[in-house]
């Protein structure tokens, strides 16, 4: 075991995500404090990497570059300057970006470029596309059927007089589009999503994602389009057209940033965990962390930021009592947990019957998000459609992901990997998405404690904040940090809260950092 004995003020930060990444760049910037970066796993980003097989690459729960916070849109161009913006039609993919992708993913060029992309969302339902949002056009209506069609418009009507208690998600959802429209839209994915039934969910959630989406909402949009009023300041982040993207997918941005907060003098450590956390005196003063080969080190630290799930920090943290309905509280801390199967097929069967340009009348959908009821799979993403440079043979070749949600320890979970892809072949081409016979390559990828849930023990969170803010050099930042399903920008706004605070020294008050993703005014969904 070495001991750390530098004088320069240690940051030891626990995780490579966005959050972490963020504070460690942040405070070489702005302060004198070195950060030393732990990342457990092997793939800088969290579950914002890009996880690269046979030459495709795959961006793991997608990511769109887009935030309502100027200063995260900022930092991101400065990281990854915008390629010249293009005009409407040039940005999706078209016989321009067939050039544009000839090229080919190449890992050894650095190349710091954002591109703009078209946001084309759809739901899979009836074995039929429906607008996300659900959209009031003729095709939905046609889609839906008359009689669908009167169920959900005097739904609604309903839903605007009658408001239920906003006590549950499923209430949250019948309130802003009537019940038969969440019946088939957001019922069963929902579920998919939790492993629970949207009425045993509180509206946290929906408050956080879909803050100010609802029909009204989408109306609005669409007369905002007709009168040409559209302000991205305004529109809900449900409705977003456009957003930026690296060209290697969102991974390619956190590894730059990795090797600037190396190249700047801080330490990037990968698979290396933290497992312990000494406090003394109230305060974090050395931190253990364990190496791939299982050899340990000890660091001295001025400040802990933790990004850590909170589920693994609290019995970590030594020196200090820990109240047992604290213990408690972490460990029974609920997560869902996340599948993606790569396909490289020849072809999709489902076409482009949109009034969208895109190469060789392929679907224009970044992700697709499927409703049928007879199978697993909660998300479809295109990646040629992210950027062709995810893609090796982007001409001849489709590279898809088939996103599934479970727990740790269920039968997804521990189904077997050649098993699963089987499944998820079998899936696409139950609802008419793929043949079978079309899959040239297939890859199965596991991510533990993506989504922060929701339900039991999370209901009393507050204590475990109220315990770790006594600590007043630790802090808790980003997704897993503070048990929120936040979004990358929201990730980054904790980061930027806590180098402030210890840039002015006020390190007493977490309140701002806790805040981030609280506000009615600014929220940000997928």
């Amino acid at each position: 075991m070495t001991q750390n004995t530098e004088r320069q003020k240690i940051a030891v930060i626990a995780g490579g995500g966005p959050a972490g990444l963020t504070a460690a760049y942040e405070l070489l910037r702005q302060t004198d404090v070195k950060p030393i970066v732990c990342e457990k796993t092997a793939r800088i980003g969290g579950i914002s990497q890009t996880v690269e097989y046979h030459g495709n690459r795959m961006d793991i729960g997608g990511h769109r570059f887009f935030s309502k916070s100027d200063k995260v849109m900022n930092w991101w161009q400065e990281i990854m300057p915008m390629q010249a913006k293009p005009s409407k039609d040039d940005i999706l993919l078209d016989e321009r970006e067939k050039e544009f992708a000839k090229e080919g993913p190449d890992p050894e060029r650095e190349d710091r470029t954002m591109l703009v992309r078209r946001r084309v969302s759809r739901i899979f339902f009836l074995r039929k596309f429906f607008d996300y949002p659900i959209s009031m056009k003729k095709e939905t209506f046609l889609n839906m059927g008359f009689v669908r069609m009167m169920r959900a418009g005097f739904g609604y009507l309903w839903a605007c007089i009658h408001k239920l208690p906003e006590d549950s998600l499923e209430n949250f959802y019948i309130n802003r589009f009537g019940r038969p429209l969440y019946e088939m839209f957001f019922e069963d994915y929902t579920a998919k999503v939790w492993g629970v039934h949207p009425s045993k969910l509180g509206a946290d959630w929906g408050s956080q994602r879909v803050k100010g989406l609802s029909i009204r909402a989408v109306l609005k949009d669409m007369m905002q389009k007709a009168f040409g009023k559209k302000d991205g300041k305004e529109v809900e982040t449900s409705l977003i057209e456009q957003f930026i993207y690296p060209k290697y997918g969102p991974g390619q941005l956190w590894e730059t940033v990795a090797k600037d907060v190396e190249s700047m003098g801080g330490e990037v450590k990968m698979e290396t965990e933290v497992v312990s956390v000494e406090v003394e005196n109230g305060n974090v003063t050395l931190v253990t962390l364990k190496h791939a080969d299982g050899s340990e080190e000890k660091i001295t630290c001025d400040y802990f930021l933790s990004t850590m799930p909170i589920k693994d920090l609290v019995p970590a943290i030594k020196g200090v009592n820990i109240p047992d309905n604290v213990l408690r509280i972490a460990d029974e801390l609920p997560y869902r947990d996340f599948i993606t199967v790569g396909l490289l097929v020849n072809k999709m069967k489902i076409r482009n019957e949109t009034k969208l340009r895109t190469y060789a009348g392929r679907v224009p959908d970044t992700w697709i998000y499927i409703q049928e009821r007879d199978v697993k799979i909660g998300r479809l993403q295109v990646f040629n459609n992210w950027s062709p440079y995810l893609v090796k043979d982007y001409e001849n070749t489709m590279w898809i992901g088939l996103e599934y949600f479970c727990t740790e320890g269920d039968e997804l979970w521990n189904m077997p990997a050649d098993a699963f892809i089987e499944m998820a072949k079998g899936e696409l081409a139950k609802i008419d998405i793929i043949d079978a016979g079309d899959v040239l390559d297939a890859c199965h990828v596991k991510i533990q404690k993506a989504y922060p849930a929701y339900y039991g023990s999370y209901y009393e969170l507050d204590k475990v904040r109220e315990f770790l803010d006594t600590i007043p050099n630790l802090f808790c930042l980003g997704r897993n940090g503070q048990h929120r399903y936040n979004n990358m920008d929201h990730s980054m706004l904790t980061a930027f809260e806590t180098v402030d605070a210890i840039k002015s020294g006020k390190i007493s008050d977490k309140s701002l950092i806790w805040n981030v993703n609280t506000e009615t005014e600014y929220h940000e969904s997928k």
